[in-house]
């Protein structure tokens, strides 16, 4: 854009010969102003020497000296659009990167409703088969009651078909015998005697009843059978989730330079023990002073990150994940008040999630390797039993803030029963 452009509606500061900002501003007699070359190109093309806007004639041609007062005015007002024009290149710059912003939060809008969407669908599928798996077992329960009822209800039609034989065949003699009876033929009723004085052949039903059949312990034994199959169902759900953070496996070594000094560290930096002589290490910012504890290398402080540890053959342990701006003298709590997320072993067998209340946990099976699994965006820090894929236990609607590290403790070795070493194992997604 040039000046000329931005200075239209100030007339006073344009040469009506070039018509552009004024070069040199001369005035005539007359009174009005002049770029001086233009002034002094129009003199030397036209015959009069008179102005171009009143067109006033001069006999001689009249001196020009530069008007000090409207060069000064005229180089303010340059200096000032200049400014303008800075400011407007400025304004232009925030406009678009606000449109840019506009644009990622539209793409991130869109990214969480495709991700919703994948969720919910994957949600209808997970609870459908479960619903499914339910009505399989309604049916086949209602199925095993109705089948009893009418085993029952066929052997019930047996006895009374034979009853109301027997019944009927009865009720025969019985009018045989009246008639015979009643018959003056007393020689006739003399050789009928034999074969009428006898009952026809029947059943005894002393022993015989219907007993209804015993329901006990079948919706029991249906809803055992139900939990079985939801069991199976569950776990290969599970299953799926840890191979779904397993996808954001990153790789993990330990920092020596925050590691405390009874802890010895494997030179590939992936293992980690506790030793009882402390040694003479500086007592840089970084490292723990006094609790035995050692963060990873890489920080992370966006996205999704996961990584995982064995801890077999351990009493006592503390896994997770800490801020960068922890600290790392002294005695510690390890709380999300003061920076970490971290579960806990004690004693073998007592499991405690460290959060702002602790929360103990018991677990089905003692796990060998803990999966950490954290979702910075999402406030999430969950810990998965890596051989079973079950949740162990999860952190949420966590506020980081900061750099996120990798947080390990072996805990003291205890005279050698806590010795087995912390090892981040690589992940080969096979549960």
């Amino acid at each position: 854009m040039s000046a000329a452009r931005c200075l239209r509606s100030e007339d006073q500061f344009l040469c009506s010969i070039c018509l552009d900002v004024f070069t040199d501003p001369v005035s005539t007699s007359c009174g009005h102003n002049f770029c001086k070359h233009c002034i002094t190109q129009h003199w030397d093309t036209n015959e009069l020497c008179k102005c171009p806007l009143c067109n006033k004639v001069f006999e001689t041609r009249p001196e020009l000296n530069i008007n000090t007062f409207i060069r000064e005015i005229v180089a303010q007002f340059k200096h000032e659009a200049q400014h303008g024009m800075k400011t407007e290149d400025k304004i232009e710059q925030m406009i678009q990167k606000r449109r840019l912003k506009i644009e990622q939060i539209k793409e991130s809008v869109k990214m969480s409703k495709d991700a919703a969407d994948r969720e919910k669908a994957e949600g209808v599928q997970v609870f459908t088969a479960l619903k499914e798996s339910v009505e399989r077992g309604l049916d086949q329960l209602i199925k095993e009651i109705e089948d009893k009822q009418k085993t029952t209800e066929k052997q019930a039609e047996g006895f009374i078909k034979d009853l109301e034989q027997e019944v009927s065949e009865l009720m025969k003699r019985s009018s045989e015998v009246k008639q015979h009876s009643c018959s003056e033929d007393h020689l006739h009723l003399l050789q009928s005697f034999s074969s009428l004085k006898a009952a026809p052949p029947t059943k005894d039903w002393t022993e015989v009843s219907v007993r209804p059949p015993s329901y006990e312990g079948t919706v029991v034994r249906a809803v055992t059978q139900l939990e079985e199959t939801l069991s199976k169902d569950m776990k290969l759900l599970v299953e799926a989730e840890l191979k779904r953070v397993q996808q954001y496996a990153v790789d993990v070594t330990l920092d020596p330079d925050t590691a405390n000094p009874k802890l010895i560290l494997s030179d590939d930096g992936k293992q980690v023990i506790h030793n009882d002589v402390r040694k003479n290490l500086p007592d840089n910012p970084e490292r723990f002073s006094t609790c035995v504890n050692v963060l990873g290398k890489k920080s992370f402080s966006s996205g999704r990150f996961y990584f995982q540890v064995q801890i077999k053959g351990k009493t006592k342990w503390d896994l997770g994940v800490a801020r960068g701006s922890i600290n790392r003298k002294g005695n510690i709590s390890l709380n999300p008040q003061n920076g970490f997320w971290t579960i806990c072993l004690r004693n073998g067998n007592e499991y405690k999630a460290r959060d702002e209340t602790p929360v103990r946990f018991s677990l089905g099976s003692r796990p060998e390797k803990v999966g950490v699994f954290v979702d910075y965006e999402e406030g999430l820090v969950s810990f998965h039993d890596v051989d079973t894929a079950a949740l162990i236990y999860s952190f949420t609607g966590c506020s980081f803030n900061d750099k996120l590290y990798p947080f390990f403790s072996p805990c003291f070795n205890d005279g050698g029963k806590n010795s087995a070493p912390l090892i981040i194992c690589p992940v080969n997604q096979t549960v």
